[in-house]
């Protein structure tokens, strides 16, 4: 990576990707340490679980609305004004500790975050060009993995219960703002506008509609709850920002085997395993019940490495049933599902921690991950598989935290024509 970044071609990106490793740092800590403060403070399940609900429904608000709003102000103004109000947020966060606050401050928060990177990832697809396109989305998925992770880590620097972590995350918020508003570049193309065709979705790959709405609630459920289900089990905040990290990681280390694996056989037999493989786990971890940090640390990565190599081949099947010139309009539909699946699966997974025990929340997983299988093999029966020659070719994407349609121009995948 440090090749590509010395090459004179590369250094425009370099301010928007520190923009980017900075906004991504401070979402991660923000995002993990509302939970845990919340579960210290004794917050409700059901309040924790409708944190992630409204994260979600203001990064899919965000996505549909920004691109009018950055229309009317402007990429670099826009930009500083999703990441003042994140700052704003998470600052009011650690000064207004009540629940019901939290999940409104929660929603706003998710749709500034979706205009941000919408702004971030327009500009590096601007500064891009055919030839590099590969890289440069490459770079951009290293550099969001790393970022994601380390601001989770950060958690354990410090106590939950005070109010130095929200600064710190309100710091990072503030430091993203810089690099885009002394760039020099020029203006990026108007933002993507999105919409969902799920009519024509659904006939171009039911299994992809079903697939992305499941996988959506599996990961809106671990995301927003994992967290607090590592404080129930008695794990300590560093082993919980472990956790949650390994999860990432487990899963963007597992992503191009098991895709690449997609690209040599039918991608349904794929997601059926790697589904099944992720219900099963789940389901094991249900029933043994693991409680010290090894067992807990390293059940997670087993969940990890299968949950979060699912998006991305249901991506990359339902654009081998579309035409190169549809890559972003179908990825952006996806992406929308996505997100409405992880508006739906924390409040799911807190309905089972709170009836049952912690261990609950891989009911939650298991399930989707089951159904999931479950429909990719009855798809296999009843739809001949796309031959090897026409396939799209797989790409890694960042399912942790849900990408913006100005990620998929990044793409090397989108056709070369396509607006």
């Amino acid at each position: 990576m440090l090749g590509y970044l010395l090459l004179p071609a590369y250094r425009p990106i370099l301010s928007l990707l520190r923009g980017t490793a900075l906004l991504l740092a401070a979402t991660g800590l923000h995002s993990l340490l509302l939970p845990l403060r919340g579960q210290a403070e004794g917050f409700s399940t059901a309040s924790l679980g409708l944190l992630g609900t409204a994260w979600a429904g203001g990064f899919v608000a965000g996505c549909i609305l920004a691109p009018r709003l950055v229309r009317k102000a402007g990429h670099v103004r826009a930009f500083g004004t999703f990441a003042a109000s994140g700052a704003t947020i998470a600052l009011l966060t650690g000064l207004l500790v009540d629940e019901f606050v939290w999940i409104v401050l929660r929603a706003f928060t998710g749709f500034t975050m979706a205009g941000a990177y919408m702004v971030i990832e327009s500009w590096l697809s601007e500064k891009s060009t055919n030839e590099n396109r590969g890289s440069v989305f490459g770079l951009y998925m290293v550099v969001s993995y790393a970022a994601l992770t380390a601001g989770q880590m950060l958690v354990a620097l410090a106590d939950v219960k005070s109010a130095s972590l929200f600064m710190v995350a309100g710091i990072f918020f503030s430091l993203s703002l810089i690099p885009t508003a002394v760039s020099s570049a020029a203006t990026p193309m108007p933002l993507t506008a999105v919409s969902l065709d799920l009519k024509g979705l659904y006939a171009k790959s039911p299994l992809a509609v079903s697939g992305c709405f499941l996988i959506g609630v599996a990961n809106g459920a671990w995301g927003t709850l994992g967290a607090v289900y590592g404080a129930r089990i008695g794990i300590a905040n560093a082993g919980i920002a472990l956790m949650t990290s390994v999860v990432v990681v487990a899963g963007a280390v597992t992503q191009f085997p098991v895709g690449r694996l997609s690209d040599t056989m039918d991608r349904r037999v794929v997601l059926a395993a790697s589904s099944f493989g992720a219900a099963v786990v789940a389901l094991l971890i249900f029933l043994l019940q693991p409680r010290s940090p090894v067992s807990v640390v390293a059940a997670a990565a087993a969940f990890g490495a299968l949950a979060y190599a699912l998006y991305p081949i249901v991506v990359a099947h339902a654009n081998d049933h579309a035409r190169p010139d549809e890559f972003v309009k179908v990825s952006s539909g996806l992406l929308l599902l996505y997100g409405f699946g992880t508006m739906a699966g924390p409040m799911i997974g807190a309905a089972l921690m709170s009836g049952l025990r912690p261990e609950s929340l891989f009911l939650a997983t298991g399930a989707a991950h089951g159904l999931l299988a479950a429909y990719a093999l009855m798809r296999i029966k009843t739809r001949a598989s796309v031959p090897r020659a026409t396939k799209s070719p797989f790409k890694t994407l960042p399912a942790e935290r849900a990408s913006t349609p100005e990620a998929l121009r990044l793409d090397p995948r989108r056709g070369s024509d396509e607006e």
